[in-house]
């Protein structure tokens, strides 16, 4: 006979407690040897739902973007709110609507073909997403040109991405008078206007407000495939003057997955102050809510003194952000009721530790979702467990899908460290290495318009056996014992400001067009309490020239990107180089800005009193306390 054992009234089979007993020991065991077991195998799984998705629709032959899934929503939800701008709500019909309008007047006048490329250069409002779903309605690839950039580097933006048409916002007329003399000739411009005083410039809002509201024949925006172009996203990369980034179908739908991956729903509301050019707010933020058919709330510009009055107003539950960012909301003075919001996710990347602590603890329990990823790049991390300073997590099974790899790096000579065999050489966990991911078939690069070679650059051939190919992502980042992800730093000639890239070949190239400059090593410093690096510039001068402070003011204010001018001069003597001739960087960055340690001529970009002043010891205790602006 079984033994059974009485349990109350019941009877249960002897070997329940054992089985019970174990249960509760392996789990106890998964607790504390595999910790993230349950969380990793939920990230993972969502991703591949996700990706089998994406791989049904090419396996069927039918490729559905991120554009016919809005089109659908339109017909399915035509009263939801999608846009919500100064208050005014834009449905899912008004935007299907008005871009239909915009698809229409180009059809008519802008005798554009499908694969053409139009350029973009407008700020955050509606008409900037009626614009852009227009004109790829029309099958066209649409150029985000990022407002800050002005002068010759948006000539040059321009150039690279050979555009048949630009369009320009009304209030971006300015930026357009500086370039259109040099402009080429087969570039149409159109500005987002009724009239229009510049010559040979078309007028677009009076055309909108007349044009029908009739759909354009669907083949018209059809993709032949996941990999042709939908965008050109400028990135400056790890060198030089912006790069046009060739984005596809793909990533457009990968990067729309985001706020679905990290848990969001068609009920939540977005608020979106990144400015749009940026993949984070154009793909994250806008694809985002298309891929959830959820709302999202459009600002003009970031405010940190109404950010919170705005997500309380519209019940914001999904924020964006960058690390800057989210120190300027800590920045602010405190206030009662800060944590009277229904906010529950905050999803972006660059938040640095001590921010995100205080964050946490002063705007309550919202949920911060870092995550990793280059406009053009092949990787991504998330970091789906919210721990503290990662920006991602890795496994077996995550390599196995998107395989990388981090690699010993000579800060030196600029390159990665190669054997006696001549392969690269992987480092320790806890040691930071170069962040490469592997191309194939599944992980595209798809590179930069313009120029082959800027593509080829960013490749790097033979790394551990012949013939193997990865991506350069150009960050430094380490990975711990957990198998948590860090980013550390980058590399080469770019540092990070403000949220955005600066090249420093385009700064110093735009230095040394003064006739007083000689050379300028243009580089980045730690500005205690700051996000990112500060621009210094180190300047010699041209024998028997003196610096004129104000003409120096003059040309990085007009030439630059806000961003990217120099907050540090450093005039030196001779200028010291690296065994392969490059300027040489790293010591000028560890010795900073002090006055007290430098005796070489320093100054500081007050933006109060428009002009470098002095940097004196009384100005670096104002910048170091923080009552200097920055």
């Amino acid at each position: 006979l079984r033994p059974w054992r009485r349990v109350g009234a019941a009877m249960l089979p002897a070997w329940v407690p054992g089985a019970a007993a174990g249960v509760v020991s392996l789990h106890l065991v998964q607790r504390l040897l595999f910790p993230y077991f349950w969380a990793d195998l939920q990230y993972l799984l969502r991703v591949l739902r996700y990706g089998l998705r994406v791989e049904a629709y090419r396996l069927r032959g039918r490729v559905v973007t991120v554009l016919d899934r809005f089109v659908r929503l339109a017909q399915r939800q035509p009263r939801k709110a999608f846009l919500i701008y100064e208050g005014q709500v834009h449905t899912y019909g008004d935007v299907d609507r008005r871009s239909n309008r915009v698809a229409q007047v180009f059809l008519r006048h802008g005798r554009l073909e499908k694969g053409d490329t139009v350029a973009l250069l407008m700020g955050n409002e509606p008409d900037f997403i009626h614009v852009w779903f227009g004109l790829a309605k029309l099958g066209c690839v649409v150029a985000f040109l990022n407002f800050n950039v002005r002068s010759r580097s948006l000539l040059h933006c321009l150039s690279s991405c050979e555009p048949k048409i630009l369009v320009v916002g009304a209030d971006l007329l300015g930026t357009l008078e500086e370039i259109l003399p040099d402009l080429r000739n087969d570039v149409s411009v159109w500005i987002m206007t009724k009239a229009s005083a510049l010559p040979s410039v078309h007028t677009l809002l009076d055309k909108i407000e007349a044009a029908s509201e009739d759909s354009v024949p669907a083949d018209r925006r059809s993709a032949s495939n996941l990999k042709s172009s939908a965008l050109y996203i400028f990135t400056s990369g790890t060198t030089g003057l912006p790069k046009a980034a060739f984005i596809s179908h793909m990533q457009v739908l990968k990067g729309s997955a985001g706020l679905w991956a990290f848990g969001a729903t068609p009920e939540d509301i977005i608020y979106i102050t990144l400015p749009l050019y940026h993949s984070a707010a154009s793909l994250l933020g806008i694809g985002g809510c298309i891929e959830l058919g959820a709302t999202c709330v459009l600002r003009k510009k970031f405010s940190a003194s109404q950010f919170w009055n705005d997500c309380r107003k519209y019940n914001v539950t999904v924020i964006q952000y960058i690390g800057e960012l989210c120190r300027y909301l800590c920045n602010q003075p405190v206030k009662e009721g800060e944590k009277n919001h229904k906010v529950r996710l905050a999803i972006g990347n660059g938040v640095r530790n001590d921010v995100w602590r205080e964050f946490l603890d002063r705007f309550g329990s919202v949920k911060i979702c870092e995550f990793y990823g280059a406009t053009e790049g092949n990787i991504c991390f998330m970091n789906h467990t919210g721990k503290i300073g990662s920006v991602g997590r890795t496994n077996f099974f995550y390599k196995l899908f998107f395989p990388f790899d981090l690699i010993k790096y000579d800060f030196q000579t600029d390159e990665p460290v190669r054997n006696k065999h001549g392969w690269c050489e992987k480092v320790k966990k806890g040691e930071a290495g170069l962040l490469i991911s592997r191309v194939n078939a599944k992980n595209p690069f798809f590179g930069y318009a313009g120029n082959k070679r800027h593509t080829e650059k960013k490749l790097l051939c033979d790394v551990f056996r012949k013939g193997d190919l990865y991506f350069n992502t150009g960050d430094l980042m380490v990975q711990d014992q957990e198998n948590f992800l860090y980013f550390w730093d980058r590399i080469g000639d770019t540092f990070r400001w403000k949220g955005e890239n600066v090249a420093t070949t385009e700064v110093s190239d735009v230095m040394v067009m003064l006739d007083f400059i000689q050379e300028a090593n243009v580089y980045g410093v730690c500005v205690p309490a700051h996000e990112g690096k500060a621009g210094m510039a180190s300047l010699i001068l041209k024998e028997n020239t003196t610096l004129d402070l104000e003409q120096m003011y003059k040309q990085v204010v007009t030439y630059l990107p806000s961003y990217a001018c120099p907050l540090f001069l450093r005039v030196q003597q001779t200028m010291e180089m690296t065994g392969t001739f490059k300027q040489q960087k790293f010591r000028l960055v560890d010795e900073g800005f002090n006055p007290s340690t430098i005796t070489d001529p320093l100054y500081f970009l007050d933006r109060s009193k428009q002009a470098y002043i002095s940097l004196t010891k009384e100005v670096h205790d104002r910048i170091l306390s923080g009552q200097m602006k920055l």
